[in-house]
């Protein structure tokens, strides 16, 4: 008994392994299947909205495409919410995701990132009246947020303790409570403030400090070499043509910044 109890504990390990490889090969199987499934945002203009034909369109969804093509594959879009970015990566729901991911060591320990693709900064933005420079000034006020972003995990360390943040599921919930009057100070994208400056004409939200000079990346599973380098390579040709210039010029009405521009790894 002892003898089996051990070669079925072997069996066990060795099955765990190849399913472990077997996964770790994302690339061959995208090509086997001839799909890319790619998690996108969906409430996010412009990076990922719907329009009024009910279809994807924004920057990370041109980006996707971009991807996708480079690949040689279709790209199957998957609207995930932003909290749920990295829940839908790790259980292989989708293979990449490509939502306005930020880079940071807590990430990195469990995905791997292509090189950068888009500007994203993140900001404290809040209506005039409210006096706001840096962190200190936000004790004992309310500054909303969409849950697991970064803006989210960056407040949460710089902030007082009597500051409090209020986490909404996603963007449009984040909107609609400062539109609504919720909330008056929000931590997110630039973009995302200018939306909100074009919802509420009279109570436009300013910029009170930048948390963050941030940059968009592809984020993909740990372990997975190839299917980096063949994303890189894409995102590499589409830099060097100028493909992806015209994308962010498109969608945010500015260049691709040389620092993004350059980067080829």
């Amino acid at each position: 008994m002892k003898f089996v109890k051990t070669v079925l504990a072997a069996s066990i390990g060795l099955m765990t392994v190849f399913a472990g490889a077997a996964r770790a090969d994302t690339l061959a199987d995208i090509q086997k299947a001839g799909v890319v499934k790619i998690g996108v945002p969906q409430d996010f203009a412009p990076y990922g909205s719907v329009n009024a034909d009910l279809q994807l369109q924004g920057l990370d969804i041109d980006v996707a495409r971009l991807v996708a093509k480079g690949l040689g594959v279709k790209a199957e879009l998957i609207p995930v919410p932003i909290s749920s970015r990295m829940a839908f990566l790790q259980t292989h729901k989708i293979d990449m995701v490509i939502s306005t991911l930020g880079k940071n060591a807590e990430r990195e320990r469990v995905m791997d990132f292509s090189q950068g693709y888009a500007p994203y900064n993140n900001s404290v933005f809040g209506v005039a009246a409210i006096k706001v420079a840096g962190p200190a000034d936000l004790a004992n006020q309310t500054v909303g947020v969409a849950r697991s972003t970064f803006e989210d995990l960056m407040l949460t360390d710089s902030v007082p303790k009597s500051t409090v943040l209020k986490r909404y599921e996603d963007n449009n919930s984040l909107i609609a409570a400062y539109v609504s009057g919720q909330v008056q100070i929000v931590g997110t994208g630039d973009f995302v403030a200018y939306a909100l400056a074009e919802k509420t004409p009279t109570n436009k939200p300013l910029l009170k400090y930048i948390i963050n000079v941030s940059t968009c990346y592809v984020g993909m599973n740990k372990g997975e070499p190839a299917l980096v380098a063949k994303v890189n390579d894409a995102l590499t040709a589409s830099k060097k043509s100028g493909e992806l210039n015209g994308i962010v010029k498109k969608w945010l009405n500015v260049p691709l910044s040389e620092k993004i521009a350059s980067t080829y790894q």
